[in-house]
């Protein structure tokens, strides 16, 4: 990432954090998840998605937790918090919601916010990883 970029935004992430990202569906969204992991420097990445996402492949190391991605607002959120409790090293992570809908963006925060665990949103851009 440029230095000037640094500089003026300050927006990359000061220390390694735990990657907390949804694989589910809409077109190239996968590719912005794969990205935030081959250019981020993370503690350890977490990926949620259905049984097709088991299909993901990466060069990096991850932790694959496959739930049930057409369950109810509710119960998604239930799922999600069960499955993540324990997985959670850190008192924040680093959450992209690049793919997926609102229903399965809704669940996901939600059960992070009541584990308790802070989020701090990561997007890939032309400049980098940056926190948002």
């Amino acid at each position: 990432m440029p230095k000037i970029f640094q500089e003026e935004h300050g927006f990359l992430f000061k220390n390694k954090m735990e990657l907390i990202a949804l694989l589910s569906s809409g077109k190239g969204t996968w590719a912005q998840v794969s990205g935030l992991m081959k250019y981020g420097e993370w503690d350890k990445i977490l990926l949620l998605g259905s049984e097709f996402a088991k299909t993901f492949t990466h060069e990096k190391p991850f932790e694959f937790i496959q739930v049930d991605l057409d369950q109810k607002l509710v119960a998604l959120k239930e799922e999600f918090s069960r499955k993540l409790k324990g997985k959670i090293d850190g008192m924040e992570v680093a959450l992209s919601l690049a793919s997926g809908n609102g229903k399965e963006h809704m669940s996901l925060v939600s059960a992070l916010i009541n584990l308790p665990v802070g989020v701090r949103f990561a997007a890939l851009t032309r400049e980098g990883v940056i926190d948002l």
